[in-house]
């Protein structure tokens, strides 16, 4: 038997990276509807507001933090500030990232390696680092790291990307490891290619033929919606999915299985 209230989200406190667009605002937007109070984390405050008005529509508390997550000293302010309004953080979900479509490491500078590295990792460890903190002192927390299709595939076109992507997942099971007997689960979301900003090149006439490529190789037949990934989050944020730890769930149509 089936019982629906191991799906609520309820009294949860829930902090989403990068959730005022693509698939953190799908992810934001999920949990909000599962009963959370959300926090969303983004640099544009345009961006931050009109997420804002959709999760407050929802009915559930919620705010936006106005942070840069590449700059290390600001993340600390940042959950502490949702720590303040909302209490503390249950469910943490790593989302935000950029990528840098560089051509091969040939074309990418240093640079731009660093910032994706930073964005897409570093930030990672550095906010479940300060959230576990909390968690484990209350023995409950969830945390939900974003990857990706190249997190196990290579790519040329983004090697950056690809490292980031492919090290979230060996992130995610050493810190479910380690997390564990804290009553914490660490998971992770690997979506294929889902209609966002992001992969807004990728369905261009410009590169059309990677696209045909994309939907032949899916067996849905198409790409996904950013909202498909919230059912997936909010399974892997409640207490349904406690003795799970350590996976990463591909979410992709079944790209790769091929």
């Amino acid at each position: 038997m089936i019982d629906r209230e191991a799906f609520s989200l309820a009294g949860r406190v829930a902090a989403v990276t990068g959730g005022n667009g693509g698939i953190g605002r799908g992810i934001a937007l999920g949990l909000a509807r599962a009963g959370a109070a959300v926090a969303i984390f983004g640099r544009n405050a345009a961006k931050n507001a009109g997420v804002l008005a959709e999760l407050e529509a929802i009915g559930s508390p919620a705010m936006a933090v106005a942070v840069d997550l590449t700059d290390r000293a600001a993340l600390e302010p940042a959950l502490r500030s949702v720590e303040a309004k909302l209490g503390p953080v249950d469910v943490l979900v790593n989302n935000a990232g950029i990528v840098s479509i560089s051509g091969g490491i040939l074309q990418e500078s240093p640079e731009s390696w660093d910032l994706v590295l930073e964005t897409q990792l570093n930030t990672v460890f550095l906010l479940s680092k300060l959230a576990v903190t909390s968690m484990a002192s209350r023995k409950r927390g969830k945390i939900i790291n974003i990857g990706s299709m190249y997190s196990y595939f290579g790519s040329g076109l983004v090697p950056s990307y690809s490292a980031a992507k492919g090290a979230i997942v060996q992130l995610t099971k050493s810190m479910a490891i380690e997390l564990a007997p804290h009553g914490i689960q660490v998971n992770a979301l690997a979506p294929g290619w889902i209609e966002t900003d992001m992969t807004a090149p990728v369905r261009s006439e410009e590169m059309r033929a990677m696209n045909d490529e994309i939907v032949g190789r899916t067996p849905a037949g198409r790409w996904g919606l950013p909202e498909e990934l919230a059912g997936p989050a909010v399974f892997l944020a409640s207490t349904a999915s406690d003795f799970i730890t350590g996976e990463t769930i591909r979410v992709d149509g079944g790209y790769a299985i091929r």
